[in-house]
């Protein structure tokens, strides 16, 4: 227990807890809310998405704890060594003491009004058609020649180099360097690529099929000169597909969204070009052992085929065998034919015979019938019956039967035909009473 000589100056004696309290209520009202300029160290993203880290610089260092509202507003990955502005509250974590800052929102330094400006640049330029999807290309399968502008200091030219020597050696690279930083930067950059493209309209020696833009990671003031008005137009005017392979996986800039294809870094974007030679020589490998099997597989059945007919012409005589059996087997089916046909005419002969004399006694019976009933018709017609009851026939001189007075003028004469005879008769005019 501590003493003082004095009791009227003894200190008050805090508890823990209240003590870190009281601190952290004496930076709350002298400090927050607080902004703070650092460079990023030991940054972590926990499961529960909180983010911790802190923040340092030549002179000291604060731990930052930043939770997951928060972290979710964030429009890029923070990873150490970055350089950011970050806006908080200073507290007291009273677990263990230690002072940290909550923090609320971050961003990199200096991004604001180059972010800005890179935003309105892009609203234009895809207001303008430049970013849409129907003017980007795919990239050849197998390019005769690449073009690659860059620093010939940079490290992404090392990379990349490396990347298209382990795939594909046999395929040529042209490179046409350029600075890829600083205020001089776009113009170079237009320049190399302008180049490029006269090199692949033109029947170079080393054919042009695919161009590479790469360059390394930085900050958004290292990477400023991808975000040019004049290079976003140069990028797609380009008469082969372009691939972008600027800074690393989170960074965008304006000629990524020009480029007909974007990596997210140098290395991916020699892969994205470079399919492995050892890719195309197993499929043709695997062509040519297809070939050759279906090649193979023909040989088999023309020698088949081939056989077969050696085993027919070798053995004539087995086919004239057949062809003889094939006859006697036709022949057999004939006689029995002509036998079962011979046997039912015969057949059909003895049952004529044996029904003959009824069939032609009813034939005559039926005849002799119909004669009758002619008769009596025919006695019915005759005209003399009708002569036997008074009538006559009257016909002039020429036998032409008279049916009307009109027929018959006075003077002239007619024949009457009877039931027993004929009379001639004149015809006198007709007597007025």
């Amino acid at each position: 227990m501590f003493e003082s000589q004095n009791p009227a100056i003894a200190p008050r004696v805090w508890e823990v807890g209240a003590l870190c309290r009281a601190v952290a209520d004496a930076l709350e009202a002298r400090f927050n809310p607080v902004a703070v300029r650092g460079e990023i160290t030991g940054f972590s993203r926990a499961s529960s998405g909180h983010c911790y880290f802190s923040v340092k610089d030549a002179q000291g260092q604060i731990r930052c704890a930043m939770f997951r509202r928060a972290a979710s507003l964030l429009d890029f990955i923070p990873r150490d060594g970055e350089l950011v502005e970050l806006r908080g509250r200073l507290g007291v974590y009273e677990q263990r003491g230690d002072l940290q800052l909550i923090v609320e929102s971050l961003q990199r330094a200096g991004q604001g009004a180059l972010f800005e400006q890179f935003l309105r640049l892009k609203a234009q330029l895809e207001a303008e058609g430049l970013f849409d999807a129907s003017r980007k290309r795919e990239l050849p399968l197998q390019p005769r020649g690449i073009g690659l502008v860059t620093s010939p200091g940079a490290a992404a030219l090392h990379d990349v180099v490396t990347a298209l020597r382990r795939r594909v050696p046999h395929i040529p690279v042209v490179l046409v360097p350029a600075l890829v930083q600083g205020a001089a930067a776009p113009r170079s950059l237009c320049e190399a690529l302008t180049k490029l493209y006269a090199l692949a309209r033109e029947d170079a020696a080393t054919p042009i099929d695919v161009i590479l833009l790469v360059r390394g990671g930085g900050s958004i003031e290292d990477l400023w000169a991808f975000n040019d008005e004049q290079l976003a137009r140069t990028i797609v005017q380009s008469p082969v597909p372009l691939v972008s392979g600027v800074g690393h996986e989170t960074d965008f800039t304006i000629a990524d969204f020009c480029a007909d294809l974007r990596a997210p870094t140098p290395t991916a974007a020699a892969e994205l070009v470079a399919q492995p030679r050892d890719v195309w020589l197993g499929a043709l490998g695997l062509l040519a052992q297809r070939l050759q099997d279906g090649v193979q597989r023909q040989i088999d059945l023309r020698h088949q085929r081939l056989d077969q007919a050696g085993q027919r012409l070798g053995r004539p005589s087995g086919l004239v065998q057949r062809q003889e059996l094939q006859l006697a087997r036709l022949a057999q089916r004939i006689r029995h034919g002509v036998l079962l046909k011979t046997q039912r005419l015969a057949q059909s002969h003895q049952a004529l015979e044996a029904q003959l004399p009824q069939i032609l006694q009813r034939s005559l019976a039926r005849q002799a019938e119909r004669l009758e009933r002619a008769a009596l018709r025919m006695e019915l017609l005759d005209p003399r019956l009708v002569l036997q009851r008074g009538y006559a026939l009257l016909a002039d001189t020429e036998g032409r039967s008279v049916t009307s007075v009109q027929q018959a003028k006075p003077g002239a004469a007619l024949r009457a035909t009877l039931a027993d005879g004929a009379l001639d008769l004149t015809v006198v005019p007709p007597r007025l009473l």
